[in-house]
């Protein structure tokens, strides 16, 4: 069946992935007629599958009642410390079992959740923390130590409430004091969560992404945001079985080995929003390592994982792979980085499994296109189409001039997934957000059935892993060492991860610096994913065009070497 026809028969009147048009911002736009109404509802929903595991830690187990009961809990607690619509509320810890449920406590009752980057720094999350104006401050431990420091600097914050710390530390709440541990959720009491009014399209969300320039922005989402990525995963998952001929199976929970962070959105709203409706058990790993992905897959029965390139090549390529039963494995999905054709295949004839890939962005809310099963066989190097709710365009520089099918150019994207710009700052909403739609800085093209093939970046951002890094926040970092005078960040093609950041640098006469050197000074003041794995050296300033930019592509042959390790 044709990729049109298919579209056509599931969002046809009464069918399961039926459109309607409403109002967004005084814009039509289609949405999804059989989404919850609001992150509320979808609470409500995951309830029905009741004593079914949502969420897996290790040991630790908590069914859907269980993680309703406590989201209630907390709801209440929230409301009792003066949390209400509007408020945000930041949220920065590892993938654990209390993740989902403090994201649906806050969300539930109308407040905005501000889920931040737990590899950031200190002064990474404070400025997060400040900018967003939280009045309250969700931690684990970890990110306690990191942030405590830097308390007096985030006057807004009222309170500190800190998860698995043991003894809360001063001036802090420990959650357990609220709700317990996670073995005590199901016993919490049954009484009903707190009901707040809320529109489909208030603000919900603020997951922070970073420019090219200047400070990360964050994505002001909405309640319809998240919720588009429920139909808009099963859309693309339908469409494939009418593709090949078959009809739609029946939905069956699955259990899903989650190890991208829940501070994304891939994982947070194509992943976990989806895991509600379908009942589908989360599994998360306190940290990725491939034998102990292998054990869990064995022992857990996983059907579907994945999250970027490189999880998938480490399966596929460990020496203990033999010793591990992984047959449950149905799908291994990923985005958020290059992969290569090689993959896809691989995937397929070592697994079994289909592999499935897309495309979107913290602006997006995660998905605008879906590639799986055949469709990326067949066409390893695509993105995919969009699903029926997208609408997919390349423009010319001007942002305005639609370009023919194949030629590239600028991608922008529009649909009821897009955000609603970025927060307090409205000239850069201004220059990203136009008329529903979002310029995305992606170079690509599209062919005559609608698939995206993105070729570059026009943006100057790099993905290491499924980690945005932006050259110029490193680059200002590799500036304020005294002996710097010039430097560019370029990414280094890597096999498993995407790419890798690397550093071309001229200092100034008179003055030295190592490799090691520098490289200490950018992890003593950014995450450890952003340090440049080399370095190199220049004598002369480097080269530049006559707009002043530098020339980034002819500073890769100085990494030549490097290039040849990762394709080892």
């Amino acid at each position: 069946m044709s990729l049109a026809d298919a579209s056509a028969a599931l969002t046809a009147p009464g069918a399961p992935f039926e459109m309607d048009t409403v109002m967004i911002g005084g814009i039509p736009t289609r949405t999804w007629k059989n989404i919850p109404h609001d992150l509320g509802a979808l609470l409500d929903i995951s309830r029905q599958h009741g004593d079914r595991p949502f969420t897996i830690l290790d040991e630790e187990r908590v069914s859907f009642e269980a993680n309703w009961r406590a989201v209630a809990t907390f709801a209440r607690a929230l409301g009792d410390m003066g949390i209400g619509k509007g408020d945000r509320v930041a949220l920065a810890m590892r993938n654990l079992p209390e993740w989902p449920m403090i994201f649906f406590a806050i969300t539930s009752i109308g407040a905005i959740a501000v889920p931040l980057n737990a590899w950031w720094t200190g002064t990474e999350l404070a400025y997060g923390i400040r900018d967003s104006g939280s009045r309250l401050l969700i931690v684990d431990a970890e990110r306690y130590e990191r942030i405590a420091e830097h308390l007096e600097t985030m006057p807004a914050v009222e309170r500190v409430i800190v998860a698995r710390a043991g003894t809360a530390p001063d001036r802090t709440t420990a959650l357990e004091d609220i709700v317990g541990t996670t073995g005590d959720w199901a016993g919490l009491p049954a009484t009903g969560r707190p009901v707040v009014a809320l529109d489909s399209d208030d603000d919900a969300t603020i997951f922070y992404t970073s420019g090219t320039t200047g400070n990360p922005k964050g994505a002001l989402g909405t309640h319809r945001n998240l919720l588009t990525n429920i139909l808009s995963t099963g859309f693309s998952s339908a469409r494939s079985f009418l593709r090949r001929g078959e009809a739609l199976p029946a939905p069956t929970p699955r259990t899903m080995l989650t190890v991208i962070p829940m501070f994304h959105v891939t994982a947070c709203s194509a992943t976990l929003m989806g895991a509600m409706v379908a009942g589908h058990t989360t599994v998360f790993m306190r940290k990725w390592e491939p034998v102990r992905a292998m054990e869990i897959i064995e022992r857990e029965k996983v059907n579907l994982t994945g999250g970027v390139p490189t999880i998938a090549w480490q399966l596929i390529e460990h020496p203990d792979r033999a010793k591990y039963d992984l047959s449950s494995l149905e799908a291994i999905a990923y985005g958020g980085a290059p992969s290569a054709p090689e993959l896809v295949k691989r995937i397929y004839e070592e697994f079994g499994a289909l592999p499935a890939n897309g495309w979107g962005m913290t602006e997006t809310m995660a998905t605008v296109t879906h590639h799986s099963s055949e469709d990326y066989l067949n066409r390893p190097t695509s993105a995919g189409p969009p699903v029926a709710v997208a609408d997919l365009e390349i423009r010319a520089d001007d942002g305005v001039t639609v370009l023919p099918t194949g030629t590239v150019g600028e991608l922008w994207a529009r649909g009821a997934m897009i955000v609603k710009g970025y927060w307090n700052k409205p000239e850069a909403t201004a220059e990203t957000f136009v008329k529903g739609w979002v310029r995305t800085g992606d170079l690509a093209r599209l062919d005559d059935e609608g698939f995206v093939y993105i070729v570059d970046r026009a943006k100057d951002m790099l993905l290491r892993g499924g980690e945005n890094i932006y050259s110029s926040e490193v680059e200002n970092i590799l500036y304020e060492h005294p002996a710097v005078t010039d430097c560019a960040i370029i990414g280094i093609p890597h096999r498993t991860l995407g790419e890798e950041p690397a550093a071309i640098v001229h200092l100034a006469p008179g003055t030295s610096a190592t490799e090691t050197e520098l490289r200490d000074w950018v992890r003593a003041r950014l995450a450890a994913f952003k340090v440049p794995v080399a370095i190199r050296f220049v004598t002369e300033t480097l080269p530049r065009n006559a707009n002043g930019k530098i020339l980034k592509k002819d500073l890769k042959l100085l990494f030549a070497d490097r290039e040849g390790e990762a394709a080892a």
